[in-house]
Formats: C-alpha cells, structure tokens, sequence
C-alpha cells in the first residue's frame, strides 16, 4: 500500500497538472507535428512502463487504479508512437477532447485525494 500512495502522490498530480493545462492550451495540438507526437509517444510509454515494472498490483479498491493508469498511458503512448498522423487528426475534434480530459482530470484528483488525504484510524 505505501508503494501505491507513493506513485498515487507522483501520478495524480501530474495527470491534474497536465490535462488542466491542456485543457487551457488546447490550441497547441492544431500546430503540433507527428514528430512532437512520437515524442510525447516515447515519453509516455517509457514513464508508463516503469510504473507497470513497479505497480502491476491487481487488486479490489483503488490502488488498482494505479495500475490500470500506467497499462493505460502505456498503450496511449504506442498508439502516438506508431500512429501520430492518427492522434493529430483526433486532436481536431475538441469535443471529445474535453470529455476524455475531464475523466483523466477526475482520475488524477482522486489519486491525489488517495495519496494525500488523512487515512482513517
């Protein structure tokens, strides 16, 4: 458990810095290249590989959640490696967008609420 209140403390806080900031620059993805997307790609996949190798816990309740984030940004990651033309032709529909950043959004203050909130006696 302390290891998943650890990467919960690391994760959710990124994942709330990152997806509120993308929210407010969501422009920056109309003028962003297949290389800025591989990139990004390589980035995820090797930071997301590392917590499966330390937190490939599958377990009931929400350390599973940790878990399940790094298989998760594991596999986004592939996917903006082999097919970046793919992820900037999504990019354009902000819709979608914002409804998919608002899970991850609500994903990543759970984890922060997880990793930081006062544990009951």
């Amino acid at each position: 458990m302390a290891n998943s209140k650890y990467i919960a403390g690391l994760l959710g806080p990124a994942i709330v810095a990152i997806t509120a900031s993308e929210t407010v620059n969501i422009h920056i993805w109309a003028g962003n290249t297949a290389a800025g997307v591989h990139l990004n790609g390589a980035i995820l996949f090797v930071v997301s590989l590392a917590i499966i190798r330390v937190h490939n816990l599958w377990v009931r309740g929400w350390p599973v959640l940790v878990t399940l984030s790094g298989w998760f940004f594991m596999f986004l990651g592939l996917f903006r490696m082999f097919f970046p033309e793919l992820q900037l032709e999504g990019a354009k529909h902000t819709s979608s967008i914002s409804a998919g950043t608002m899970l991850f959004l609500a994903a990543g203050l759970y984890l922060t609420y997880k990793a930081y909130g006062r544990e009951k006696d």
